[in-house]
């Protein structure tokens, strides 16, 4: 990390990275106070210490000079450290393992999140869900791979299935809305109330890849994605636009790889924020009405 012209700190293998610094704030903080809990000798052999080849090491670099610090292995009660100072290899010191938690920060973990749009009811005009492409059925009719006949990948992607809800205000722009599908009043649906509680309250979860390649984004679904969400909303008196695009579940199942628009970088969502996003993107407005009839009406009418 290094300090740019504004005296901000950047991650220098990516001065463009959205760094939360106060990672690194702490870091020196703790730094400034590194209090020593034991000074011992250094012995015959660093290997006693870990210290042959250091867990960790960290340099700061300072107007007076550069200050390194070389970790070793925990120590037994695993609350502290072994550490080495500027490469004097006579004395090892024991040191809390503060400072070894915090540079041990995933770099994604301190990246700032992007600030979405206030997507309150108030705010919108139209949501739009978008499902996954429709599964080709003509390569496998005629046997041919994915793509053959295409070498270029030039072929367009089949229309996804589209759900598009509307709201009509008719006392002015501040009154309540009333939600329409088509000619088809939802105002009551349980499910578009979620959908409004999820647009009010979504937010990021984490980063999970800032700089993606082609691979990992294919990885994340993002070769033919899930569900893309377009909501047209109300800023400042101006119309504007939010698209999200959703890619595959996370392994863990805690939420999904999600984009937003013109931002190459992959997010988390967690699962709450999403799914009703995902329910209407598959089952569309019904979906959910279809799946909870009675299990005395399922089958009625066969023998």
């Amino acid at each position: 990390f290094a300090l740019d012209e504004k005296g901000e700190w950047v991650w220098a293998d990516g001065p463009d990275f959205p760094l939360d610094g106060g990672t690194v704030a702490s870091i020196l903080e703790v730094l400034a106070a590194l209090k020593f809990q034991q000074v011992l000798p250094a012995g015959e052999s660093k290997a006693e210490y870990g210290l042959d080849t250091p867990s960790a090491t960290l340099a700061a670099t300072a107007g007076t000079g550069e200050q390194t610090l070389a970790f070793g292995k925990a120590t037994t009660d695993g609350d502290s450290y072994y550490m080495m100072m500027n490469g004097d290899e006579s004395t090892v010191y024991i040191v809390a393992d503060t400072l070894v938690k915090l540079m041990q920060t995933p770099i994604y973990d301190m990246c700032l999140l992007p600030e979405l749009p206030d997507l309150s009811e108030r705010n919108l005009r139209a949501i739009t869900i978008q499902g996954p492409v429709p599964a080709s059925e003509s390569a496998e009719e005629n046997g041919e791979d994915e793509g053959e006949g295409d070498p270029e990948g030039l072929a367009e992607e089949p229309e996804r299935p589209a759900v598009t809800l509307n709201a009509r205000r008719s006392g002015g722009e501040d009154q309540p809305a009333l939600w329409f599908e088509g000619s088809d009043n939802v105002t009551a649906s349980a499910l578009l109330q979620d959908l409004l509680y999820d647009l009010r309250t979504m937010s990021m979860a984490k980063c999970v890849d800032y700089f993606p390649s082609e691979d990992a984004a294919e990885i994340c679904g993002f070769q033919s994605a899930d569900a893309i969400l377009k909501v047209e909303y109300a800023a400042n008196g101006a119309e504007q636009t939010f698209t999200l695009t959703v890619g595959a579940r996370m392994p863990d199942e805690s939420g999904r790889y999600v984009r937003l628009e013109e931002d190459g970088a992959i997010y988390a969502l967690s699962t709450d924020s999403i799914d009703a996003v995902m329910t209407i993107s598959v089952a569309g407005m019904r979906g959910t009405a279809q799946e909870a009839a009675p299990a005395e009406n399922q089958g009625e009418g066969q023998e």
